[in-house]
């Protein structure tokens, strides 16, 4: 592949925006094995949190992903593959940096911190409860004008 060809193709993978209206990945191959990434995505994506169960699964995935997208860089940087092939990785890089971002959106559930903020929501609730109740919700309260 020719030095500009190279360039070109590095700079469409650092691009900011790059993934705007990218796919991710129906199968790729992570350290040698087939991963059905989009359906891992999507399944874990789904549940808008991280279970607890699977925050390990996701993590690993997450550093494979990265380690794999690094890897496939790298053969563009060092100019070991044709332009052909270097269009392809390039494809499966800006498909990989989708998954990335989705998976980097989710959050971990934090059950400790869920269950405070219900708590908290219930009590203001019953508070405002028993000023409506008691007639002390300043001011709101059914009784007749002056």
């Amino acid at each position: 592949m020719k030095e500009f060809q190279r360039k070109q193709l590095l700079e469409r993978v650092n691009r900011e925006g790059a993934t705007v209206g990218a796919q991710i990945p129906e199968t790729i191959e992570v350290q040698g094995e087939q991963v059905d990434l989009q359906q891992f995505v999507f399944e874990i994506k789904r549940r808008d949190t991280i279970p607890t169960g699977e925050q390990e699964r996701v993590d690993q995935a997450k550093r494979n992903l990265r380690r794999e997208r690094i890897e496939r860089l790298q053969k563009i940087e060092d100019n070991e593959v044709s332009y052909e092939e270097g269009r392809q990785l390039v494809q499966d890089i800006i498909g990989i940096d989708r998954a990335l971002n989705a998976l980097e959106q989710l959050r971990p559930v934090d059950l400790e911190q869920e269950a405070k903020l219900k708590h908290a929501a219930d009590q203001k609730r019953w508070m405002n409860f028993l000023k409506q109740a008691l007639g002390r919700d300043g001011g709101k309260s059914k009784r007749g004008g002056r």
